[in-house]
């Protein structure tokens, strides 16, 4: 009976130990660019870029949205390579300053995260912006996939 009891109890706790660790996994896997950047912000046009790397290889994604009560643009770089493993990324969004084409204000970040970098947050109610990240993958060679928007877009 003892024995029986022992088993009964070690089954359940292994049991519960799964199930203690296992939402860490579904929150990394149920990770959007809305969550990071939090409450208010959605996508916009083209808010959406893999970062590739030269040949091809997709390493993650950086978007660009945008809270139309606070005027404000964040720009967030989430992994889908090398998950869990720190590696450098990096974020940068820049606003264009009003009146004057040639001066633009913004932010970059980069550093070592494990499943995403950001929230990357500026103001731009009325300007456009220009978003970029960049996500290094030392298990290839020190492989670089980048993604940008190029061009100024989405005037808020």
């Amino acid at each position: 009976m003892r024995g029986a009891t022992k088993t009964i109890l070690l089954t359940a706790a292994l049991s519960i130990g799964g199930i203690i660790t296992n939402p860490a996994h579904a929150d990394a896997s149920a990770l959007t660019p809305e969550r990071v950047c939090g409450s208010g912000f959605a996508r916009v046009a083209h808010s959406k870029q893999a970062a590739k790397t030269p040949s091809g290889d997709v390493f993650g994604y950086v978007y660009l949205l945008y809270n139309r009560r606070t005027g404000y643009n964040c720009v967030t770089t989430i992994k889908t390579s090398d998950v869990g493993v720190a590696t450098f990324v990096s974020a940068t969004v820049t606003t264009q300053t009003r009146g004057a084409h040639s001066r633009t204000g913004g932010k970059n970040e980069g550093r070592q995260v494990k499943h995403y970098l950001g929230p990357l947050k500026t103001y731009g109610k009325g300007r456009c912006v220009k978003y970029s990240g960049t996500i290094w993958d030392d298990g290839r060679d020190a492989a670089v996939a980048t993604a940008r928007w190029k061009s100024w877009g989405n005037c808020g």
